[in-house]
């Protein structure tokens, strides 16, 4: 049946935010999961949080994307940054993804983390399908600044940049990070 040109947005049901930790998963001090706590955000569960496989983090994401009951927003950390890209790159679901919050990407092509996360190279390059915020640092450990706006550039995505903030994860003190909620906001609206 053809939708009805009195279509209502509004009516819509509201996008699930999907968030997607890093390598080794995010623990309780983490944003992710005072985001998860707080407004009930559904974590991607990965079955081995300490080798993760590239196939079988994919296969997670796509199964729970088709699995949500609307449209998804992505919250990604880390090396869940560099799932999003490989993720939509060979994905059939990709429409169904309204935007991507990606937070600190892992270098994964940098020959320490190489070594550490075999399968997670090449990074995927290509411009994401959907709206996307990149929000690096200018002090990460895992990714150079310069890598982190290149990654931007290259996945399509606005590119925030938090200063001096590390990793960007639970060492970097930003508890529930207000200012990363209200860009995930943004994404949420368009």
């Amino acid at each position: 049946m053809a939708p009805s040109a009195n279509f209502d947005a509004t009516l819509a049901p509201p996008a699930t935010v999907l968030i997607l930790p890093g390598w080794q998963g995010s623990g309780v001090d983490h944003w992710q999961m005072h985001w998860a706590r707080v407004h009930g955000y559904a974590v991607v569960e990965q079955n081995d949080w300490m080798r993760p496989l590239r196939g079988d983090w994919l296969a997670r994401v796509d199964d729970t994307v088709i699995d949500a009951p609307g449209p998804v927003v992505f919250a990604a950390h880390s090396l869940g940054c560099i799932l999003v890209a490989a993720w939509a790159a060979v994905s059939r679901h990709t429409a169904r993804v309204r935007g991507a919050l990606l937070v600190a990407p892992g270098d994964t092509e940098d020959p320490e983390l190489n070594n550490r996360l075999p399968g997670w190279s090449p990074i995927v390059r290509q411009a994401l399908p959907f709206k996307s915020i990149l929000v690096g640092s200018q002090n990460d450990p895992y990714c150079t600044l310069t890598r982190a706006q290149g990654l931007a550039q290259d996945w399509g995505a606005r590119w925030v940049d938090l200063g001096a903030a590390g990793h960007i994860n639970a060492d970097s003190s930003l508890g529930d990070w207000p200012m990363g909620h209200a860009l995930l906001q943004i994404l949420l609206k368009d």
